[in-house]
């Protein structure tokens, strides 16, 4: 790093990725401010710097021992640091610790036999949340929300008619279970109930949303929530407004000739039903046949896609509903939680592939709502916005949601303040 660079960042200040610290502070005290970074976006660490931006230079003989033994002792797993000292006026030397994010979520800093998990909040470095914490363990793998118990439900809280089909038809088990005993025994092994701590057996988040009858009822942000506006903006009276609750997978039979037959609607035929007067519109003119030729605003397989993926991979840490709103010049669809993994907008577009929810991206791709290959935005929303009016998706990523804009005006293809037009090419 350069002087100037290091000078203006002091005179921009803390906020959420820098931090100005003595280096003569308490090990524990350096310990929680890496720990926050490397729990969220990472950032940096100024030593000899006041918290006014005055620079008083660095105490310790040896501070980048001390910083490696602060690591090494007091921050776990182990994060390798990034350390350089640059040299200021009057013979003052200021320590940068550059810390990545982390890729081992949660860290922790290890003090008085405790472990205490931070995240930076600002320009603070605050303790997690209950909440907080459980988007760490998940984000590190060490938690799989989707297999989590679901107090208050037992198996008399999931259709066991749509499980029956999906064992026998969908995955062709060759023993389906024909007693209570022998169901829950199955759906254990399954993922689909488990066991809540406490002696009792109950659905997972996994089964109530795949099978659960009216889900919402243990789990409120289960569901959908669709809403239309007749403007551009959202407006005290809307065309419409209603929460679906209904399971994400279809009841579904098999009819004399042997042919997949829909008995009842699971979320996403709801929605499709719902949702199709608004994203149609009938021609002025009669045409030949005495019919009235619809067309789509929008092309049905991308809104599907769409909306498929939001309940595919939101987070279901979140205690907010999907949204599907329509606008009068476009469709958005917002997916609750940031990015999965390493997962960014541009990995997204490009193809690449990571579930956060496998176990209900398999159910869904078993009964066919989620194609095999996983690359819908790449191979699908793109090619089909484009080919059908001439417009890019936009792509919006934040650290509480995932947004997908429909346009119905031609765009652009460009990139800024975190929204990305999305391209292919």
């Amino acid at each position: 790093m350069l002087k100037t660079e290091l000078l203006e960042i002091i005179s921009n200040g803390e906020n959420s990725g820098v931090e100005f610290k003595r280096d003569n502070i308490r090990p524990e005290q350096l310990a929680k401010e890496v720990v926050a970074f490397a729990n969220v976006q990472g950032g940096r660490i100024l030593l000899g710097v006041e918290d006014d931006g005055r620079i008083i230079g660095l105490q310790h003989a040896n501070t980048q021992e001390w910083v490696l033994n602060v690591f090494r002792d007091k921050v776990h797993p182990l994060i390798i640091p990034f350390y350089e000292e640059i040299g200021c006026e009057d013979k003052k030397r200021v320590g940068v610790i550059t810390i990545s994010p982390g890729i081992s979520k949660p860290y922790v800093m290890r003090h008085n036999n405790r472990e205490e998990i931070y995240v930076r909040m600002g320009d603070r470095s605050e303790l997690a949340t209950r909440e907080q914490q459980a988007r760490l363990f998940q984000a590190g793998g060490l938690l799989h929300v989707e297999v989590l118990p679901v107090a208050g439900t037992t198996i008399k809280s999931l259709d066991l008619t749509r499980l029956d089909f999906y064992l026998r038809e969908i995955i062709k088990d060759p023993e389906v279970p024909t007693s209570e005993e022998e169901w829950i025994d199955r759906l254990l092994g399954l993922g689909l109930m488990a066991e809540d701590g406490f002696g009792n057996t109950v659905c997972s988040i996994a089964g109530l949303l795949c099978f659960g009858i009216a889900p919402r009822r243990f789990f409120k942000q289960a569901g959908l929530r669709i809403m239309v506006f007749n403007s551009i903006n959202k407006e005290y009276r809307a065309l419409l407004d209603t929460i679906l609750d209904e399971p994400l997978v279809g009841r579904w039979t098999i009819g004399e000739r042997g042919q997949k037959l829909l008995a009842g609607e699971g979320l996403i035929e709801k929605f499709s039903s719902l949702i199709l007067p608004f994203v149609t519109e009938e021609a002025a003119e009669i045409d030949e046949n005495m019919r009235r030729e619809k067309k789509w605003l929008y092309p049905w397989e991308a809104i599907r896609e769409a909306v498929i993926n939001a309940l595919a991979h939101r987070d279901w840490t979140r205690s907010v509903d999907i949204e599907v709103t329509v606008y009068a010049d476009r469709m958005e669809i917002i997916s609750p939680g940031s990015l999965q993994n390493s997962m960014t907008i541009r990995k997204m577009i490009a193809g690449q592939r990571s579930p956060r929810n496998t176990l209900i991206v398999e159910i869904l791709r078993d009964h066919g709502y989620v194609d095999s290959r996983g690359m819908g935005v790449r191979t699908k929303i793109i090619p089909l916005m484009r080919q059908y009016n001439q417009t890019d998706p936009i792509f919006e990523a934040t650290e509480d949601y995932v947004k997908t804009i429909l346009p119905k005006g031609k765009t652009e293809s460009r990139l800024s303040s975190g929204r990305y037009f999305g391209s292919i090419r």
